[in-house]
């Protein structure tokens, strides 16, 4: 029996686009594609069994809420029937004949494409060491449901890590009443997506809030105790127990498909600035790609909300010959204790930082400039209107006073040259 779901006919109506991954990115690029005025084929294919949800809210208000909140979906139930999309939920796909431009499917089937886009994302990354298993790991809404049954009875909570994710989960943690203390490899917080300010200021926010935050600690061990708790063993011979450990200690991009398809890679899938892989008709787009960004030259790898959606969208319109460079400045944003957290740019990459404001738990703005003094990043707490100016900045190459930056009386704005 041929399983194989093929193509349409023509060109334009009888094409199939195919996305692996109902995810944020995969779930944009559809509606894209429609708004393009792309009329063939589009199957989206997903592992879980939901359509395309929000994933901020499940280490926030799905943790701390008295009340679950009911998932958060990008698009209205009916929103994919009405564009003609079709959803394969709770599939997986095996393989990717780049050749005979066929998808292999957990089922059996094999779903013929005319173009193909990864949307693939990530996981969770697990920690590689003895006990590994007994920690909790947050990706999906399965996760944060088991999350969230474990904090309504926990009194004493370990977090592995202080990345984004880590520390939102110690922040709701808290709230839900438990003591936190948060583990990290690393000397300082967000080490990886803040400059060292930011992340000072972050760790004020968390010690402020009652949060033990412990840096340059390696996890060796976890285990069980015969009272049921879970002792914690570091590197330098520290033992620590609480009732519940969670890891946040970054995502592990979905790259089996991609590599067994022999599609280049560099920590991610490479693409251009138009989402197009090294494999003829083959796109990918959001967490899972290494993208070159043409403001700063190079390949960039990024883990965001706004990434994965307008990536997504970018790509799909380019697939259907909407060909637009993808130059969007990076941002994310992160709630911790009542604090909105934002940054613009590559303020890790940073030769010098000006600090307009600094009072935390309040408030908190810095700018980070590169060498040659034009912005680079903007780091800013409750301020989303220096951060929309700071992304013009950025996007505008322009070097500025240093002495008029750290005057927090001139407004970021009226630095932008028109």
């Amino acid at each position: 029996m041929d399983r194989r779901l093929a193509p349409g006919q023509g060109t334009n109506d009888a094409m199939t686009h195919v996305i692996v991954g109902a995810g944020q990115a995969g779930g944009w690029a559809a509606i894209a594609m429609r708004q393009t005025g792309y009329s063939g084929r589009i199957v989206m294919i997903g592992e879980e069994p939901w359509r395309p949800y929000e994933r901020p809210p499940l280490s926030k208000e799905v943790l701390t809420d008295d009340l679950e909140p009911p998932i958060k979906y990008f698009h209205p139930e009916g929103r994919y029937e009405e564009q003609g999309i079709e959803l394969l939920l709770g599939v997986s796909a095996h393989a990717v004949d780049v050749a005979g431009h066929g998808v292999h499917l957990s089922d059996g089937r094999v779903l013929n494409y005319d173009r193909l886009l990864l949307a693939v994302g990530g996981r969770a990354r697990h920690l590689p060491i003895p006990g590994g298993e007994l920690a909790l790991y947050l990706r999906t809404i399965e996760d944060a449901r088991l999350i969230r049954s474990r904090l309504a009875q926990a009194r004493h909570v370990l977090c592995i890590g202080a990345g984004v994710i880590g520390l939102e989960i110690a922040s709701s943690a808290r709230k839900r009443g438990a003591s936190v203390t948060v583990l990290e490899a690393l000397p300082r917080a967000m080490g990886r997506s803040v400059s060292p300010e930011g992340a000072a200021f972050v760790e004020t926010l968390h010690r402020q809030a009652g949060v033990e935050l412990r840096f340059g600690v390696i996890v060796d061990a976890i285990e069980a105790t015969a009272s049921g708790e879970l002792s914690v063993h570091c590197r330098d011979g520290a033992r620590l127990v609480g009732d519940t450990v969670i890891a946040g200690v970054g995502m592990q991009r979905n790259l089996t498909l991609a590599e067994h398809a022999g599609l280049a890679l560099e920590g991610g899938i490479v693409v251009d600035e138009f989402g197009r892989t090294s494999a003829p008709d083959v796109y990918a787009a959001g967490d899972v790609t290494a993208f070159h960004h043409p403001l700063f030259d190079r390949r960039l790898r990024l883990e965001s909300w706004r990434h994965a959606q307008n990536h997504g969208i970018a790509v799909g319109k380019a697939m259907c010959g909407d060909v637009t460079p993808y130059d969007d400045i990076p941002w994310f944003w992160t709630d911790q204790h009542g604090v909105n957290l934002q940054v613009a740019g590559l303020p890790a990459d940073a030769a010098h930082t000006v600090i307009r404001t600094n009072a935390p738990p309040v408030a908190f703005t810095a700018v980070h400039l590169a060498d040659n003094g034009s912005v680079i990043g903007v780091t800013a707490a409750n301020n989303p209107r220096d951060i929309r100016a700071g992304q013009a900045l950025i996007k505008s190459h322009q070097a500025v006073d240093r002495a008029v930056l750290a005057d927090p009386k001139v407004p970021l704005q009226q630095l932008i040259r028109r």
